[in-house]
């Protein structure tokens, strides 16, 4: 495999390694900034709505210009988001930060995935992907709870130095191994929002956002969840731990399994037991001790990981079998409804965690997946229809 290909994966891994950490910081932000854990949420609301609007609008402005430049410019401002973090003195400038953070990461993921398949040609186009995805899958696994134990450890501001240096070692490599002139695809916003139009792509990127915000209404809030169930936040980076390897068996398990029981039906095993599994985790915690809800809370997170891991796979498949020859187009405005349901959900949690215990979290959850589950089973029907007359 092209070694190209890996650092782009390494390059995936850092800058989505911030998504995820928040569940692991956002106490230890909180604390030091004098605020409620759900004020201190904003700070993941501001970076997923970065990365959903800056992705389509910042990958328009590049157009065709060299893709290698546009890959160093994403990773030097990523940086600075980082260093901005990192050094910040207030939350304003945190929340700032935030926002540098998820546009630039979002132009690096759609200019990684780009280059990838520029540099491994057609005939290995899905593999190509598919490698660069994986930093991202591995961001979830590893990053997450990696970067959560050093916050834990060394202070939630190390987290973001630490995220910083590894870009900065992409940058490097990256800058000196890429091929100088390669040029990007010149697409106007209006172009490249134009596939919403085409037959079911509206009604599967709806599922996306309703999944992705059921889901993030809990991952986001994982730490007042723990205490809840009377659980320590030091236990947080284990919990993602077991998020995370849980995550990347799905993710493998997904591409398995869509190929044959057909990627719909795998996504409504994924909707289905996504809101169970939610409303699970309130029972466990509204009428369970904290001698056996915290064990549990602990115990769900791996079949967890595994399930909402199993549907991003799937949906993609599906989501490319309603118009294989605008892939290049669809995907991306399928990260940007992931994006925009992480912003969603992060959002709803944290009012909620307002006016109600952490309790209420799953069952605030499990109506999204259900109302995705209700798009997906009428938007199969209106496929299988057959016309009369």
């Amino acid at each position: 495999m092209d070694r190209r290909l890996m650092w782009l994966a390494v390059g995936a891994f850092a800058t989505s390694t911030v998504a995820f950490v928040f569940a692991g910081l956002l106490p230890l932000i909180s604390e030091s900034a004098g605020i409620t854990v759900s004020d201190a949420g904003h700070l993941v609301t501001a970076y997923s709505l970065a990365y959903a609007i800056g992705t389509p609008v910042l990958s328009a402005i590049a157009g065709a210009a060299d893709r290698r430049r546009v890959i160093a410019l994403a990773l030097l401002c990523f940086m600075g988001g980082n260093a901005v973090a990192a050094a910040s003195d207030s939350f304003v400038t945190l929340l700032a930060a935030q926002v540098v953070m998820g546009m630039s990461a979002g132009l690096f993921a759609a200019t990684a995935q780009a280059t990838a398949v520029a540099l491994a040609g057609p005939e290995h186009r899905a593999r190509a992907v598919a490698t660069v995805l994986g930093g991202t899958t591995f961001a979830v696994a590893l990053g997450a709870p990696l970067a959560s134990l050093v916050g834990n450890l060394a202070g939630w501001r190390a987290t973001f130095l630490v995220v910083a240096g590894l870009a900065f070692i992409c940058l490097v490599v990256l800058w000196t191994q890429l091929p100088r002139g390669l040029p990007g695809l010149k697409l106007s916003l209006s172009e490249r929002i134009a596939a919403i139009g085409r037959p079911g792509i509206l009604p599967s990127l709806a599922v996306t956002l309703l999944y992705l915000t059921g889901g993030f209404i809990i991952i986001a809030y994982m730490a007042p969840l723990a205490l809840a169930a009377g659980l320590p936040v030091a236990v947080l980076p284990g919990m993602l731990l077991a998020f995370g390897i849980g995550a990347v068996a799905g993710n493998y398990a997904s591409g398995v399994l869509a190929d044959r029981l057909g990627p719909t039906r795998m996504i409504i095993t994924a909707l289905l037991a996504s809101a169970t599994i939610c409303i699970t985790m309130s029972a466990i915690l509204e009428f369970l001790p904290p001698t056996l809800a915290g064990p549990l809370l602990v115990g769900i997170m791996l079949p967890w990981g595994f399930i909402g891991w199993t549907f991003p796979p799937a949906q993609a498949s599906r989501l490319v079998g309603h118009a294989p020859e605008l892939a290049n187009l669809t995907l991306p405005l399928n990260v940007s409804a992931m994006y925009f349901g992480i912003a969603a959900g992060s959002f709803i949690g944290g009012r909620l965690l307002e006016i109600a215990p952490a309790a209420e979290l799953g069952l605030a959850a499990a109506p999204f997946p259900l109302a995705a589950l209700v798009i997906t089973a009428l938007t199969r029907k209106s496929r299988t229809a057959v016309p009369v007359g």
